[in-house]
């Protein structure tokens, strides 16, 4: 997804709940940290996971879903769409929220995009050990975006997942990054 498609879905999912203001957990957040073109690996996804800042019941992003969602006349149409999600869909290192990263432009109409920092969302891809974010990851890596320090001190701040993830997740950061 562009920077062109990834705002008007600002736009559209920020019209939709009539709300100013998203969260951005998958990949597309990378917008938000990388202001040149993205890695192919993260330009190639036709979807951006939105949640709303307040969603208890998962009714903001049924909405979403229904709305701009994978299926819709919008995706039809535009051949990109958005994800519904809470925020408990990705799992992330504590302090997440601090370090959130505020996406707007002049094409997104006043709505603003909290999008996670390059290294939470590195890790929270990882976590999640499909094919596609492992190719993410190691392109990020590759792509110098990253810092394997960084990730590795962030790993150590996720709660909740598996000791055999986490070793997994520790394992990718040292063979993607060389070290170890």
């Amino acid at each position: 997804m562009n920077r062109e498609a990834f705002d008007h879905a600002i736009r559209a999912a920020g019209a939709i709940l009539g709300e100013n203001e998203l969260l951005v957990i998958g990949s597309q957040a990378l917008h938000a940290s990388v202001p040149a073109d993205l890695p192919p690996e993260a330009a190639r996804s036709v979807e951006a996971d939105f949640a709303a800042l307040e969603d208890p019941n998962q009714e903001k992003a049924d909405l979403i879903d229904g709305a701009i969602g994978e299926a819709s006349i919008f995706h039809e149409t535009f051949g990109y769409y958005a994800q519904g999600v809470t925020q408990s869909t990705a799992v992330l290192p504590y302090g997440w929220q601090d370090r959130l990263i505020r996406y707007e432009t002049p094409s997104t109409n006043g709505v603003v995009a909290w999008c996670l920092e390059i290294h939470d969302l590195w890790i929270s891809k990882a976590i999640a050990l499909r094919p596609k974010d492992v190719e993410f990851c190691a392109a990020l890596v590759s792509g110098n975006l990253v810092e394997a320090g960084t990730l590795s001190h962030r790993l150590k701040e996720v709660d909740g997942i598996e000791e055999e993830r986490r070793v997994h997740v520790a394992g990718l950061i040292e063979r993607l990054s060389g070290i170890g």
